[in-house]
């Protein structure tokens, strides 16, 4: 006789490692825009070196490409441009033998005699950034005017603007020009600070949501927090199945409880035998 099952969603939990096995890339020096003749160096900061982390980019010219390949020196999970050229302009990235990938940098090659030293990185809501107009020859400190999506912010006498607290609307492209001439635009990226959320650490049978079996397949985002854990005793007679689901960083792991329906409705009932 065909068997039918009640399937309900007892217990959702995440172990989710995502700072475990991932990696960071770094560069240096630390900025975005390089003088052709630059030597440059690119780690892969990573938590687990088993995972074989590498450097990749794509540039104007070239598709995707890894370090060694085609271009730079590869040393483990490091790798170093010794001259730049204007056609090392690109993103970078690391990437590991499963396909996970870091952050990513831009980074611009010019042949120009003016550079804007501004954060690789994105800057968090409250920080201060300091902006360096740099020149090829020395005194590389003259003034400069800094520009913000093509409207200037202000002149500074020497080089340097500092904005401070930055905030969201201060995300953009900036330039800057002096007497030796105009950089190559930045992009800087604001992020907003992270909030602190208090989620509850048990939860009573009476609040388990029922789901269809389609949501079981979608784990959440690695880079969401973790749910609660939630501790059950499964009822006498249930059954219950863990499932694995393995995602870049993470593992996604649901428990539910198949319940068979009484033995009645499958026509073994003594008082009614079938």
């Amino acid at each position: 006789m065909e068997e039918t099952s009640l399937l309900s969603l007892l217990f959702v939990s995440s172990l989710l490692i995502c700072s475990t096995n991932q990696a960071r890339l770094t560069v240096s020096p630390s900025r975005s825009q390089m003088f052709e003749g630059d030597s440059v160096s690119l780690s892969c900061e990573e938590d687990d070196s088993s995972a074989g982390w590498r450097l990749w980019r794509t540039t104007t010219k070239q598709t995707r490409a890894e370090c060694g390949a085609e271009w730079g020196k590869s040393s483990g999970s490091s790798c170093i441009i010794s001259y730049t050229l204007p056609w090392d302009s690109g993103v970078y990235w690391c990437e590991s033998r499963e396909g996970a990938t870091s952050n990513i940098i831009s980074i611009t090659v010019t042949g120009g005699s003016v550079i804007l030293q501004s954060p690789v990185l994105p800057v968090m809501e409250g920080h201060d950034v300091t902006l360096h107009c740099k020149t090829k020859t020395t005194p590389s400190n003259l003034p400069a005017a800094f520009y913000k999506d093509g409207s200037l912010i202000r002149t500074e006498p020497t080089g340097h603007m500092t904005i401070h607290h930055v905030t969201k609307s201060d995300e953009g492209l900036y330039k800057c020009i002096s007497s030796h001439g105009e950089s190559p635009p930045s992009w800087i990226t604001v992020t907003e600070k992270p909030t602190t959320t208090n989620l509850p650490t048990t939860t009573t049978p009476d609040s388990w949501p029922y789901h269809s079996p389609t949501d079981l397949w979608s784990p959440p985002s690695c880079l969401s927090p973790p749910p609660p854990c939630v501790h059950i005793v499964p009822p006498p007679g249930g059954v219950v199945s863990v499932l694995h689901l393995h995602c870049p960083h993470g593992v996604f792991i649901s428990t539910q409880t198949h319940r068979k329906p009484p033995a009645h409705l499958h026509g073994d009932d003594p008082a009614h035998p079938g």
